[in-house]
Formats: structure tokens, sequence, C-alpha cells
């Protein structure tokens, strides 16, 4: 019997193409599995922002007393992150399981990672008899492997420029992909504010129930709290959520409309909303780990998600100095971020990823000195070895930031985690 580690090896080496986009062979071997969720499904996509709406959704589920499903990608440190039910992740036996099940249905048909493991999820959350389940979607929306599955409401969270080879190069273009989440008659809740035409069009065309930010729903920050109306009810005095960051509040009002459109099969209490904005988190996004120097892990890999990072960062408390650690897949927008975020970093800790995508320090040492003259840098071999570096370098009133690929972000985790006693 392989591990559960030797069965994902075996995934990254069965599809020829690590992304290949299209429904056909992922639906063909769920009919042969006869998988099906029955529960209440939210499908949530977005180009970022998605994690957090999820974590807001099965925190609030949960805390109301359903048992809860929840799919996310990518993982951090161990693959079982993806597959939670209730708040705990899947085990590797309920995994291997499920893609034992999968192996011998699928025959000659050919899956990618993600789509094996979409499937896995789905076999394990049908079992387990959930009461609503919540799904990120990969990458784009209507040929993703998550979209098999209708929901009963989908959440798209923002529209910007990412995956461009494949999703194409316009905001127009991307909000088309995003939107084949939507389903006819049913809720789709839009969190961006400047929803492109082309998401306004789809939900139009489909007879989907769009909800756009600031038309339908929205939130207005007051002292310590905040204050969110929608178009079932309003709700006032609501608690700062844990995650940082104003547009937390977006996410967050996203996420409590959802649930709104759904309360006739899932009523969640106006106490199940606080519990749930308070206890949520998602590791990797702004998270401030204890201690001095003052930690930061990000995984803000594209412009947009750089300028909410610049935000958070200049609202953090303070410091003397940012020591950026920074390491970046090649296919992304290396400038954009850097132009992003780099009036916040004082000096440059440059990270090479060793991954067929990944880029080296000394690539990112010639971008850096094109978009930020004159600051201080250094390359190193791997994040690991740059977070030592920064780590060493820094006083107590420094700050240092991890960010630029969940790979940058992950490997510091590994590492600091293995070095605890």
């Amino acid at each position: 019997m392989k591990t559960l580690n030797q069965w994902l090896d075996y995934l990254e080496r069965l599809h020829p193409r690590p992304i290949d986009m299209g429904l056909e062979r992922v639906q063909s071997v769920r009919a042969r599995l006869g998988v099906d969720l029955s529960m209440p499904v939210i499908t949530v996509g977005g180009t970022n922002g998605k994690g957090s709406v999820c974590a807001y959704l099965d925190a609030m589920l949960r805390h109301a007393g359903y048992r809860t499903a929840l799919y996310t990608s990518p993982h951090l440190l161990r693959y079982n992150e993806r597959v939670c039910i209730d708040g705990t992740e899947a085990s590797d036996a309920a995994l291997i399981d499920a893609f034992e099940r999968i192996e011998r249905a699928r025959g000659d048909v050919s899956l990618t990672y993600f789509e094996f493991g979409t499937l896995a999820a789905a076999l394990i959350f049908a079992n387990a008899r959930v009461e609503a389940a919540v799904l990120e979607v990969g990458l784009g929306g209507r040929l993703d492997a998550v979209n098999i599955f209708d929901p009963d409401c989908a959440v798209l969270v923002s529209v910007d420029l990412d995956h461009m080879n494949l999703l194409g190069n316009t905001r127009e273009a991307i909000g088309y992909e995003k939107a084949g989440i939507f389903r006819a008659d049913r809720p789709a809740v839009c969190a961006d504010k400047d929803a492109p035409r082309t998401v306004r069009e789809h939900a139009r065309s489909i007879g989907a129930r769009l909800l756009v930010l600031g038309e339908d729903f929205g939130c207005h920050q007051e002292l310590t709290q905040w204050r969110y109306w929608g178009p079932v009810s309003g709700r006032g005095a609501l608690p700062v959520p844990s995650m940082r960051g104003r547009h937390q509040l977006d996410n967050a009002a996203a996420a409590i409309t959802a649930l709104d459109t759904l309360k006739s099969r899932v009523p969640v209490s106006m106490q199940a909303i606080r519990m749930g904005l308070v206890s949520a988190g998602v590791p990797g996004r702004f998270q401030v780990l204890p201690g001095r120097p003052s930690v930061v892990l990000d995984v803000a890999h594209n412009p947009h998600a750089a300028r909410a990072l610049a935000d958070n960062l200049r609202e953090h408390k303070p410091f003397k100095r940012t020591l950026g650690v920074f390491g970046m897949l090649g296919d992304k927008d290396i400038a954009g971020v850097i132009d992003a975020v780099k009036a916040q970093i004082d000096k440059w800790y440059l990270a090479s990823l060793d991954i067929p995508r990944g880029i080296s320090a000394a690539t990112l040492t010639q971008l850096i000195r094109q978009r930020d003259p004159g600051k201080a840098l250094q390359e190193l071999q791997s994040p690991e070895a740059a977070f030592a570096s920064a780590y060493q370098a820094a006083h107590e009133d420094d700050r240092i930031l991890v960010f630029g690929s969940f790979h940058t972000v992950a490997n510091v985790m590994a590492a600091r985690a293995a070095s605890k006693p």
C-alpha cells in the first residue's frame, strides 16, 4: 500500500501537464464514482481573498452548529490541510482510501493532481455526512475541477490580473472565466466593487441572481466595530475580523451575504456570525508570529495581493526597519509585486526557489536594482537561508516580512517548526 506521500508523488507524474483546464475528464470519472454533494454547497472563486472568505464561511457555519466540509488549495505544510471536516484535517488513511477508489474507477482517463484531489475531497465529504460544504476554486472557475459540482451560492471575491497565460490578459476576459461558477436561478455574490462587464453580462445571460458589493450589500467601518447591510438584513456592532486589513470587511460582508441567501436551508445566528468573525484565520495571510523581532508571513504573489499587503504593513504598528524575505515564481508579475511593496522594505533578502517554476535570487536582484535602486540587498540560496540571514541581522524593533509565494512562506514555516524542540 502506498503512503500518502507516495500517492502525491504519483499524482504529480500521472498527467502530462500540471494544469489542463477542462471538465470532461474529471466529470467522466465523477460519473463512474457516482459521487455527488447533496448538502448545501458554496463555491468561492476570485483572484485574491478566496481563502479568507472560505475561512469566514466555515467558521460561521461551524459556530452555528453545522458539520462542515472545507476544500481549499494550495496547502502550506501538509496536503491534509486542503480537506477539512468540522475544522479537522482529513487523515492520511481517508485520503489514501479516496485515492485508491479514484484509481480503480478512472480506467484509462488521465487526471491532473488537482482533479484527483478534488474528487478525493468530494468522496470524503459525501461519506462524512456533512451538512454544508465550502469549496474553493483552484484556478479560474469555468473550467476548474471544482465547477463539476453545482453550488447553491457562488461567491466571486475579486477579479484582477493573474494566470494571464491561462485566463486572458484583461479583467474582462478573466472575469468571464471566474463567473463560470455562477448558476441559473441561484445567488451569485460578487465582492468586487468594480465588477467587470463580463461578470454582469454572464450572470444576466444565465439568470443568476447577482449581488454586487456596494450596490446590493456592503459594510461601514466604525471606531472599533463595523456594520453590515445586505439584501436580507442589516447587522450592526460587529467585531472587527481576526484577519487584518480593511479589505477583510469586504470579504466578511461577502460571506454574510452568501449565508443570508441560504438562510432557509442553513440559518446562521447573529452570535455564530460574531464568533466566526473573530475565530476565522488562514495561515500565511498577513500572519503575525509572536515574539521579537516581529515576523509577518504573507503569500501575496500578484500585484493585487501585494497592494493589500502594503496597506496592512502601513497600518501595522511602526518598526525601525522592515527586512523583506522575498522569493517568487517566474510566471508571476514580479515587477508589479515589487512596485507595490517596495516603499515598505528597507533591505531585501532575496531567495532562490529551487522548483520548476521558481526563479533565482540573481534574477530577483536584477529586478530589484531596476525597480528599487539604492536599497541594500542580499542573495541567498533558499527561503530558509534568507530568513535565517534576516533574523540574524534584525533587532528587536525590526520587522521581518516573508512573502512572494506559497513556497517561500511554506519553506520558512517548515524551517521554524523544525527548529523548535
